[in-house]
């Protein structure tokens, strides 16, 4: 309902705008002798406008009553010294300035009422999101939410559980040495790739897209987890096949850690992809 009424606040401002801006102009040609005057004060009229525009509405009035008070200055000084007489032209423009003003915000309403609601919208959707947008994958947000069920179930019924973490030797140097357009479908394809070595009960999450850092929670012991690290390396060994190669210029490598949850040592999920990334240091 609010955004109707901003809807129709806004169309109401843009045709106001063509009829004062019809006026306006009807106004300055139908007065040759002050034709000159009258087109300067039109193009204040646009340019406080145009100011009102870009700003908000509070900027364009103080810079009506700036106008107003140099408008009135000028034709009391035109009275006084010169001995001009005053007419319904001098208080057109007094009235017709904010009236553009005003028209101008009746107009932008709706827009920056959509712009507001748009950057609400993006800053609560990257706040409550799960998913990572280029590969499809859980986030860390969701890995969060699901280790703590995952390490009260290990704990309750006993089940191992290891936290494999995975990243891209060298991410740095082969950056600088592909696109990023290419490294984000790499990416996608090393996250393809990963979903195939893990069984459907395993989860796998994108920790981190700045230097891509992948999580895999795996209900199994630590060597188990070996399995799926042999797989891994398997499945690269076969990423960096020739087509591979030709395709992104490049051959990728992985660092792999592994830990198994001890709930004495790893009281909290985040505590468990810490002490896992630091299995990256022995993976050289």
């Amino acid at each position: 309902m609010r955004r109707n009424q901003s809807s129709l606040i806004s169309d109401s401002g843009f045709l106001l705008l063509i009829v004062v801006s019809f006026i306006c102009i009807v106004f300055t040609a139908g007065d040759p002798d002050r034709y000159l005057q009258n087109v300067i004060f039109l193009n204040v009229a646009f340019l406080i406008a145009i100011i009102t525009y870009f700003t908000n509405v509070t900027t364009g009035l103080i810079l009506n009553i700036l106008f107003i008070f140099g408008f009135g200055t000028y034709t009391l000084y035109g009275t006084l010294v010169g001995g001009d007489t005053i007419s319904g032209g001098n208080f057109f423009w007094l009235v017709m300035t904010p009236v553009f003003t005003l028209v101008t915000w009746m107009f932008t309403l709706a827009g920056r009422q959509l712009q507001t609601e748009n950057e609400q919208l993006k800053k609560t959707n990257s706040r409550l999101a799960t998913m990572d947008e280029n590969t499809n994958l859980r986030n860390s947000r969701s890995f969060q939410n699901d280790a703590a069920v995952f390490m009260a179930l290990s704990t309750r019924y006993q089940i191992p559980l290891t936290l494999l973490v995975v990243n891209v030797k060298y991410w740095d140097e082969l950056r600088r040495m592909v696109s990023e357009e290419r490294m984000t479908e790499a990416i996608f394809e090393l996250s393809q790739m990963s979903q195939t070595s893990i069984r459907t009960n395993d989860s796998i999450y994108m920790l981190s897209k700045d230097n891509p850092t992948w999580g895999l929670l795996l209900f199994t012991d630590r060597q188990g987890a070996n399995i799926v690290i042999e797989r891994l390396r398997h499945k690269i060994q076969e990423f960096n096949s020739a087509e591979f190669s030709q395709r992104y210029k490049v051959e990728l490598s992985l660092k792999i850690g592994a830990l198994q949850y001890e709930p004495e040592a790893i009281p909290t999920p985040l505590d468990f992809i810490v002490q896992a990334r630091k299995q990256l240091e022995y993976d050289v």
